[in-house]
């Protein structure tokens, strides 16, 4: 059986789980999430908890079995503490200001670059070099992250550029030359 997905999945206090057919919905203090899951496996809430079984022993519903738990699992952290990212912006003359909904990025362009809040993600600026992006689906966070990260990618030979907190960029070496 499935390491993680013979685990059950505990209920913190004031989340709510709907399971209508292969449709799975959870609702908690900052959302709600809907998810699909892949069909044939069984969700069930069994003493405040959510338990996922698999109905047969074959290829693709053991692989299926901890995809499942792991999706309902981001779904319930997601609304109750919510996904985040951090951004770090790198370089001379490279900053983030925040302007309503909206941030704009100076990266070395010849104009900034803009990002707006969607109904999901929620955008915070806490000083010039740092993004943080947050929201409760850990996919749409992620996808928002990567979008803004792809306005700069980091350049493999000053480190320049937008980047993961945390992120290491291998640098290369330059191009030697001889003396003229």
């Amino acid at each position: 059986m499935s390491r993680i997905g013979k685990k059950p999945i505990e209920l913190p206090g004031g989340v709510e789980v709907a399971i209508e057919g292969n449709i799975v919905t959870v609702k908690g203090p900052k959302g709600t999430l809907t998810q699909v899951i892949p069909t044939g496996m069984e969700v069930a809430i069994e003493a405040g908890q959510v338990v996922v079984k698999r109905p047969s022993e074959e290829k693709r519903d053991k692989a299926m079995h901890g995809l499942t738990r792991t999706l309902i699992n981001n779904m319930v952290i997601g609304v109750t503490e919510q996904w985040k990212k951090v951004l770090e912006v790198n370089g001379v003359g490279y900053r983030v200001a925040k302007q309503g909904n909206k941030i704009n990025l100076t990266v070395g362009k010849s104009h900034p670059v803009s990002f707006e809040e969607t109904a999901d993600i929620k955008l915070d600026v806490p000083d010039q070099n740092h993004i943080v992006v947050m929201g409760c689906d850990k996919q749409k966070v992620g996808a928002f992250a990567d979008m803004i990260k792809r306005a700069r990618p980091v350049e493999p030979y000053k480190g320049k550029g937008i980047r993961y907190e945390g992120e290491r960029v291998k640098k290369k070496e330059g191009k030697t030359g001889s003396k003229k």
